[in-house]
């Protein structure tokens, strides 16, 4: 009897101790994502499942449904375990209390410092830290190197000004044949914050304040600069009359069809240009400064966890596994994804394409309007920011566009 008791007690003393073991099994974190370049989520999450204990489902929303859908979401307690959301919204999530502050677990991370500036700071809400990086673009110029040649200029040496880019698109108008010098898709509103907003911040020039809340477009003379250099080259004839009407449709296509010299691009139109259109030999630099600089607008999205999240920790185990060295190299970089980390820029996988190695560092040099309210401002067809633009460049009335984008963007701050 006495052995049978002591049996028993080592089988007690095992089962407790197994329990423990069996809980952490592992759990099942819930991801929701927008739909877009969700063939590399999908690829990123069954990569992770096949080496992790801890396991991730993910739901995919239409863009157009999304931010509505979590809102509505975490308001019913409806709240996913991770959230790759687009950067741009970042600040209004974290000021409405609806992500959990990481703070603690990101500045714990080696590489910390070398993650993208411009998502960290669309990350950050009143001295917290709420989301990383989760993917990046950026807008560059995309010049086209056949013409270049064939204007008698050095294909090897893009703008690197304002001068020098109207020089080269007057050279390349001169060829005829239907080639113009640029491109901008002109109503849409979009695409001009992605690549006309670089212009101004390369050249030390702003249209918001540094914290987003007053609108500085009337007292930056560079804002008017800007204005005024697209308008010329308008004018001029430099851009084909179709830009006007376009409303993104033609944002790379117009490049495609090989008869554009210049224009505002992002780090996506290297990997379809070399797939769909190897017969275009074209190059990518940085968007410049009226002078001298160089910018780009930090695209991309954010990945956060929700407040109210049932498994903070494991989530943040698959956010600092998504900016190791392993991943940003065998599965960013491999698959032609921009690293997220700027240590990162220079890779095996981009050493054969210096084109590459530029869309990654432009990473560094951008910016992104921090604001609550970026589609009241920026995104919205019928919003200020296109009106101002195009009232300015198709109109001519720079003094109007100014004043007008000044008050409009007034407006809507205050109602923040």
């Amino acid at each position: 009897m006495k052995r049978l008791s002591i049996a028993l007690l080592v089988l007690v003393a095992l089962l407790l101790a197994i329990q423990p073991i069996a809980a952490q099994d592992g759990v099942t974190l819930t991801l929701w994502s927008r739909d877009s370049n969700q063939a590399f989520l999908r690829q990123l999450v069954d990569k992770w499942n096949e080496s992790h204990t801890n396991q991730i489902e993910p739901t995919i929303i239409p863009g157009t449904e999304f931010v509505a859908r979590v809102g509505t979401g975490i308001a019913a307690g409806e709240v996913p375990d991770l959230l790759p959301i687009d950067l741009i919204y970042a600040p209004a999530f974290a000021q409405a209390g609806q992500l959990t502050e990481i703070g603690e677990f990101a500045m714990q991370m080696p590489f910390y410092d070398q993650l993208i500036p411009a998502h960290i700071r669309l990350g950050t809400y009143d001295d917290g830290l709420y989301a990383l990086p989760f993917a990046a673009e950026g807008s560059v110029l995309l010049y086209n190197k056949g013409l270049f040649e064939q204007a008698g200029l050095d294909p090897e040496q893009p703008p690197t000004n304002w001068q020098e880019l109207y020089d080269a698109a007057v050279a390349i108008n001169a060829l005829g044949n239907d080639n113009y010098g640029f491109y901008f898709s002109g109503n849409c509103a979009g695409c001009n914050a992605f690549t006309f907003l670089p212009l101004i911040w390369a050249s030390g020039g702003d249209v918001l304040s540094e914290d987003g809340t007053e609108a500085t477009i009337d007292s930056d003379p560079v804002v008017r600069a800007a204005l005024e250099f697209y308008r010329q080259l308008w004018t001029e004839g430099l851009v084909p009359p179709g830009a006007q009407a376009d409303t993104g449709n033609d944002f790379f296509n117009a490049f495609a069809r090989a008869n554009i010299g210049m224009t505002g691009s992002g780090a996506f139109s290297n990997s379809l240009l070399k797939t769909d259109y190897p017969e275009i030999e074209f190059g990518i630099a940085f968007l410049p400064g009226q002078e001298d600089g160089v910018s780009s607008f930090a695209g991309g999205d954010l990945i956060a966890i929700p407040a109210g999240a049932q498994h903070v920790e494991e989530g943040f185990e698959f956010i600092e596994w998504v900016l190791s060295d392993e991943v940003q190299v065998e599965e960013y970089a491999r698959s032609g994804q921009m690293p997220l980390r700027l240590d990162l820029a220079e890779n095996k996988y981009f050493e054969e394409d210096p084109r590459l190695v530029t869309n990654a560092q432009a990473m560094g040099l951008g910016q992104t309007p921090y604001t609550f309210v970026y589609n009241e401002l920026f995104n919205d067809p019928n919003g200020p920011w296109l009106q101002m633009f195009q009232m300015a460049i198709f109109e001519g009335d720079v003094d109007g566009a100014i004043s007008t984008g000044q008050q409009r963007f007034t407006e809507i701050l205050s109602q923040e």
